[in-house]
């Protein structure tokens, strides 16, 4: 298996957070991550030179999200991902289940449909094509819970528990393809559940906590099927360089409990954001009841009092 160039043939000290966080760039998420805050940075300008806001949250959770990003492949993070089944879980959890749901809060989508200007009649610029695509019948079927659950299942138990894993950590192509499709994965899974963005499937409150608790609990059946294994499962990490001074099985013990505790922490997350949403969504649902009420003359409370007064004479 040839790792060259990858971190896989570096004799690696033994692992400690400090050597870990020094940066060592993966070129293609740097240039990914520039181009996301680039991206975002220029929408935002173009809103506030004509005088709209875009609220600071939202650019403090995009800014996190791609810097969570950067910090699993943009630093020796990444090396050791490649001969370490704990450092490599570390770069899964983050990247599949922390950055989506920063990215989605910062509401880059919205940003971007606000930002785009609006093509002229009978045209199609890059906003409405923006729009045909969150319309399309493809995202309705990828991000319907049918079609989001079991993708996000089979990232863990199809790939790790079959030798598809083994295969795409033997070249740096495969294992960007890999990084890029849990970033995906959890794009898709989240995004409907408590992404600001507008979206085709976007269900109830009590349904989107459903698919919630659908989906989490297989996170931490596969980490202790990690930490409960009696030997190495992964043949990528059976054998790691003499450098590190580690067991491959105490390792995937790592990478297992790892694996588990990353099923509560974006669990607590999701739910947070979930209830700040539901609450602000019941705000505006009565402040527009009070304005109707305000136009109407408060008409619907007065044809319940009717009614009510017309049920106690009917009961003398």
């Amino acid at each position: 298996m040839d790792h060259s160039g990858h971190g896989m043939n570096m004799d690696l000290p033994p692992f400690t957070l400090g050597r870990g966080l020094p940066f060592s760039a993966d070129p293609f998420f740097l240039i990914g991550c520039v181009l996301a805050l680039g991206l975002y940075g220029y929408g935002v300008l173009r809103l506030r030179r004509r005088g709209d806001s875009w609220p600071v949250g939202r650019m403090v959770f995009f800014v996190i999200g791609v810097l969570t990003i950067a910090l699993v492949m943009c630093t020796k993070l990444n090396d050791y991902g490649m001969v370490m089944f704990s450092v490599h879980m570390v770069q899964h959890m983050v990247i599949s289940m922390l950055s989506p749901i920063l990215l989605l809060l910062g509401a880059p989508v919205t940003l971007a449909l606000r930002a785009l200007p609006v093509a002229g009649r009978g045209r199609k610029g890059p906003r409405e094509l923006l729009l045909m695509l969150l319309h399309s019948r493809y995202m309705k079927i990828i991000t319907h819970p049918v079609f989001t659950i079991p993708l996000f299942i089979a990232s863990l138990y199809a790939l790790y528990f079959t030798p598809l894993f083994d295969f795409l950590m033997g070249s740096k192509t495969g294992h960007l393809a890999m990084m890029v499709h849990f970033l995906a994965v959890g794009l898709v899974f989240f995004w409907p559940i408590m992404g600001v963005d507008p979206g085709p499937h976007r269900p109830g409150y009590v349904m989107r906590v459903l698919e919630l608790f659908a989906g989490m609990p297989f996170h931490a059946f596969f980490g202790i099927a990690l930490m409960m294994a009696t030997s190495p499962m992964v043949e990528t990490y059976k054998h790691p360089p003499a450098s590190l001074g580690i067991d491959a099985l105490s390792d995937q013990n790592w990478a297992g409990g790892i694996a588990w505790a990353f099923s509560e922490i974006p669990s607590v997350l999701v739910l947070i954001a979930l209830v700040f949403q539901w609450y602000r969504s019941e705000q505006r649902t009565a402040r527009r009841a009070d304005r109707a009420a305000d136009r109407d003359g408060d008409q619907e409370l007065k044809a319940y009092n009717a009614y009510l007064a017309s049920l106690q004479a009917r009961g003398q």
